[in-house]
C-alpha cells in the first residue's frame, strides 16, 4: 500500500538516480540524501518513507528494465516531465505487486475491448481490488480510508503518465508515448519476454496501448537506430539492433 503514501515523485526519483550513477551505490546515496533534506528542514520520516518506497522500486527493478545508473542518460533524452514519468511508472508497476495486478486487470479490459476499459473512479477499483485473492485465500481487506487514499494515489500516477486528464476526471484514455519511453518500454517488453514478446507487448501493455496502435509504434521504434525489421524464416520481425539499452550508451539517435 505504499502509493497510499508515494506517487511517482519524478524530480525526487530523478535526483536518487543522479546521485546513484555518481556513487555507484546506494549507502552513500542514503547519505548524500538525508544531509540534503535535512539542510533543507525537510523532516527525517517523511525523507525515510519517500527514500525506502523510491530507492525499493530501483533495487528490485528486473533486469530487462534499465539499471538505475543508466536513468539520468535516459531522462536527459526526454523531451517532458510525462516521458519521465512513464518511465518510472514501469518500475512501480514491476515492484508494486498491488499496482501490478489492477493494471493487468485494466490492460485484460482493453485487449477484451470492455467497454471504457480505462475508468478510475474508487467505485471501478475498489470492483477490482475486490476480486483480489492472496496467495493464502485472504481477501483485500484494508480500511476504506486507506483503500480511498490508493485509489487518490493511482489516479494520481494515471495523470502523471497521461492516461487520465483534470483533477476530477475518472475517465481515461490510451496516453500518447514519447520517443525515449517507447524505446524503454519495447527494450523492457522484448527483456521480459524475449521471441514471445512482440505477441504481448508488456511494456506497452502497462502504459495501456492497444493493439491497433501497435504497428505505428513498431514503425516509430524502427525508424531509429535502436530498432530494426529483419526477416527471419521468411516472416518478418523487430529486433533491438546491438542489445537492449546499447542506444543509452553508444549515443544512438532517438
Amino acid at each position: 500500500m505504499d502509493l497510499t503514501a508515494c506517487g511517482l515523485l519524478v524530480d525526487r526519483a530523478e535526483e536518487l538516480t543522479q546521485r546513484y550513477a555518481e556513487h555507484g551505490n546506494w549507502n552513500d546515496v542514503k547519505d548524500v540524501w538525508f544531509d540534503e533534506r535535512l539542510a533543507n528542514r525537510s523532516t527525517r520520516g517523511s525523507s525515510q518513507k519517500i527514500y525506502r518506497i523510491l530507492t525499493s522500486r530501483f533495487k528490485n527493478a528486473p533486469p530487462a528494465l534499465p539499471n538505475p545508473s543508466a536513468l539520468p542518460a535516459i531522462f536527459d533524452r526526454c523531451a517532458t516531465s510525462q516521458d519521465k514519468a512513464q518511465i518510472l511508472y514501469l518500475y512501480l508497476v514491476a515492484d508494486d505487486l498491488l499496482v501490478q495486478y489492477v493494471v493487468s486487470e485494466y490492460v485484460d479490459r482493453l485487449q477484451n475491448a470492455v467497454a471504457e476499459p480505462l475508468e478510475f473512479s474508487n467505485n471501478t477499483l475498489n470492483q477490482i481490488l475486490s476480486q483480489l485473492e492472496y496467495v493464502d485465500r485472504t481477501r483485500f481487506d484494508y480500511a476504506a480510508s486507506t483503500t480511498e487514499r490508493w485509489c487518490a494515489g493511482f489516479r494520481s500516477v494515471m495523470r502523471e503518465i497521461g492516461a487520465l486528464g483534470g483533477h476530477q476526471s475518472t475517465l481515461g484514455k490510451q496516453p500518447s508515448i514519447g520517443d525515449t519511453p517507447l524505446l524503454v518500454s519495447m527494450d523492457y517488453s522484448f527483456g521480459v519476454d524475449d521471441e514471445e514478446w512482440i505477441a504481448a507487448p508488456r511494456g506497452l501493455l502497462y502504459l495501456f496501448q492497444s493493439e491497433s496502435r501497435w504497428k505505428e509504434l513498431f514503425d516509430r521504434a524502427a525508424s531509429t537506430d535502436a530498432w530494426e525489421y529483419l526477416e527471419l524464416h521468411g516472416a518478418l520481425t523487430l529486433r533491438p539492433t546491438d542489445s537492449p539499452y546499447s542506444w543509452v550508451q553508444d549515443g544512438g539517435a532517438v
